[in-house]
Formats: C-alpha cells, sequence, structure tokens
C-alpha cells in the first residue's frame, strides 16, 4: 500500500512506524473514537499520557529543553502512521504547533515550565489564535500595573476543556505577543461545539482577564516568522496524518472487495471495481509524494520553495483522502454508511482535518498568491 518513503540508513523511520503498531494494539483508534465521542470528552487524557510515554509529544522539541530533537521528516513518518490507525488525539495542534511556538519563545523559566509539561503529557497546552475565517485572532493585551489585560475572542480552538494551559497570540500596541494564560483564568470563557468526527473545537473569550508580565512568551510572532514556522509544521503534520487515513482506507477497502461477493464472484475481480481500486491508489500515492517534495525543500530549498511545496502537499492529501474514503465507502456498500463499520469514521476524520488550517481551495489560492509575490 502507498506510504511515504524516505531513506532509513539509521532505522529510525521505521521503529516509528513499529511503535504506532504496537500502540495500537493497546488503544484501538475506532474504539477509542467512538468512546471519546459517547462520554463527550475533547481528549482521552489516558491515550495522551501514553502518547508522552512514547516519546512522541516532544519529538520535535530540541533536548535542552526536554524533547527528542528530531525533525519533521520524523513527525511526518509518526503522523502518517497515526492516521492509519486512526488515532486522532490532536498531537498536530497541541504537540506540533504548540511545541514550534515554544521552541521560538525566549528562554525563561516558563517557557521551560511549558515545555517540560508538553513533553511529559502532564500539561495540555493549546493554542489559541484563529478566527472561524482562519485569520488571526482580535485579543488585545493591554498594560496595567499588575501586567497585563486581555480582551477579545478566538475560536477553533482544540481541547479547550481539557486544557492546562492556552498560548494565546495577542495584539499589544503595533506587535503580536505571545501570552501563557492559564486554563482556570479569572475572566475567561470556554464554549466548545462538536465536530463531525467526534472531536470538539471552541470558542476562548477574555473579559478583563489579568495576567502577569512574566507569561509573555515571545514578541513580534508575525514580523519574526514564528507563527508562519508553526502553520507550516502543523500543515506538514495534518497532510501526513490524512496520507495514512487514506492509505488505510484503501487497503481495507481492497480486502473488503476481495470478501465480498456479488454473481458468485468477489467483487474485486470486476474491472470497474478494479479501475475504481486503481484510482485511489494512484491518488494516495501522488498524496505520499508530494510530503516527500516538501520534505525535502524543507531540507533543500527552505523558504518560499519549502512553503509553495507544504501548501501543495496538504492541499493534495487533502484533496486524496477526501476522495479515497467517499469511494471505500461506496465500495463497502450500506453498510459503508452505518456507524460500526470503521471506514465512515476515516472519511469523518479525513473531512476534519481537510478543513484544518485551509481547505485544498484556499491553500491553493495562497499557492497562487505566494508564487506570484517578488
Amino acid at each position: 500500500m502507498p506510504e511515504i518513503i524516505l531513506e532509513d540508513p539509521d532505522g529510525t523511520f521505521a521503529m516509528l512506524r513499529d511503535s504506532v503498531a504496537a500502540f495500537a494494539q493497546r488503544f484501538d483508534g475506532a474504539r477509542a473514537l467512538r468512546a471519546r465521542r459517547g462520554a463527550g470528552r475533547d481528549l482521552d487524557r489516558d491515550i495522551w499520557s501514553a502518547m508522552a510515554e512514547a516519546g512522541w509529544l516532544g519529538l520535535m522539541l530540541p533536548e535542552d529543553i526536554g524533547g527528542a530533537g528530531l525533525g519533521m521528516s520524523e513527525q511526518a513518518i509518526l503522523s502518517e502512521a497515526l492516521g492509519r490507525a486512526l488515532i486522532t488525539e490532536p498531537l498536530a495542534q497541541l504537540s506540533v504547533f504548540s511545541g514550534t511556538l515554544l521552541v521560538g519563545a525566549e528562554p525563561s523559566a516558563e517557557r521551560s515550565r511549558l515545555a517540560e509539561g508538553l513533553t511529559s503529557g502532564s500539561l495540555v497546552v493549546s493554542p489559541v489564535w484563529q478566527t472561524t475565517d482562519g485569520g488571526y485572532a482580535v485579543v488585545t493585551a493591554t498594560a496595567d500595573a499588575a501586567g497585563l489585560t486581555l480582551s477579545g475572542t478566538a475560536d477553533l480552538v482544540v481541547a479547550a476543556a481539557s486544557a492546562d494551559v492556552f498560548l494565546v497570540l495577542a495584539r499589544s500596541n503595533d506587535e503580536r505577543i505571545l501570552i501563557s494564560v492559564p486554563a482556570g483564568a479569572e475572566g475567561l470563557a470556554v464554549s466548545e461545539r462538536p465536530t463531525v468526527d467526534g472531536a470538539t473545537l471552541a470558542q476562548v473569550r477574555f473579559s478583563e482577564c489579568h495576567v502577569a508580565t512574566e507569561q509573555v512568551l515571545a514578541r513580534g510572532l508575525l514580523g519574526n516568522g514564528l507563527l508562519d514556522d508553526a502553520i507550516q509544521a502543523t500543515r506538514l503534520t495534518l497532510a501526513a496524518e490524512l496520507a495514512g487515513a487514506g492509505s488505510k482506507a484503501l487497503e481495507a477497502t481492497v480486502d473488503y472487495t476481495k470478501e465480498r461477493v456479488q454473481f458468485g464472484k468477489p467483487i474485486a475481480s470486476f474491472q470497474a471495481i478494479q479501475h475504481r481500486l486503481v484510482d485511489m491508489w494512484s491518488a494516495a500515492e501522488f498524496s505520499c509524494a508530494a510530503i516527500v517534495n516538501a520534505l525535502e525543500r524543507l531540507t533543500d530549498e527552505p523558504g518560499k520553495p519549502a512553503a509553495l511545496a507544504v501548501l501543495a502537499a496538504k492541499a493534495r492529501a487533502g484533496d486524496a483522502a477526501i476522495d479515497i474514503t467517499r469511494k471505500a465507502i461506496h465500495l463497502h456498500g450500506a453498510m459503508g454508511f452505518t456507524d460500526e463499520c470503521d471506514i465512515g469514521l476515516f472519511m469523518k476524520r479525513a473531512v476534519n482535518l481537510n478543513a484544518t488550517l485551509g481547505n485544498p481551495a484556499q491553500l491553493r489560492l495562497q499557492f497562487v498568491a505566494l508564487e506570484r509575490a517578488a
């Protein structure tokens, strides 16, 4: 089946894939998703702690702040494997996005505390920075005698009910700053809504929320490119997870069409079915190839070429995963539409990931704008 293929001289990528396979034996992804959805939780803390024990949460954090010190290629392989296993805890946002912000933050006791908590799984650190249309949230930080006062609203916040700390992008005068805000801070309110795959997104509102000056982690986020780095790394992580989900849906469908019999033959023997399966295979292969290209550009041509490649990879992987899972449900017949059939969960997961940090149409518009920019 299609997968992200990279040179693996020391066996790290194989080890990561094996570790996820072993993990999935302990925590069945589909069963865990249904259980979390039924309980109305936005995060399974047992699974999150087990992911921390496996060393996955701090995979790309430098060793000097408690991480594994690995790179984007290792993260992509891990996320692809998690997508295949349908492990749906929001690692991309809570580990990759938040971790990238912490790596670029100024050294401080608060930064060290958050990095250690993120890596160990003892702290759920959720970024707060978006509006519903994907723009920057309007949260203002006003200096006062005790520190800063936050006011404003942000949307599309992941695991807000489970979060211990929010990393808030706020506007202070003419610059964007990053602030650590405890989840239980006075003046902070959270309202959740379910998503199509059983996860939740939340709106976080700040009303006269006071924080100490020591909780400012970084300044000038838009000027120094830190936020762009976090978005880019997270998009590529999401693309890898989409590729994994699409490849697993294809694999499950190939197996099912070999077993489902119509007119005395397995339906996989019918040419029309074979053509459809080949289309699905091609889409999965192209999405994996786009991710490999993005990883290579990040190494060989950082900057604009890499940014373009990441946009292309996320768009390609999103389109492929949606197309593959839709066809997979169709080929599973009526049972594919039932909640008891896991194939529908892969489609719902693909829909959620596809929309996160830009759907393919939005990403292609960004690609064209960036390509034409001087």
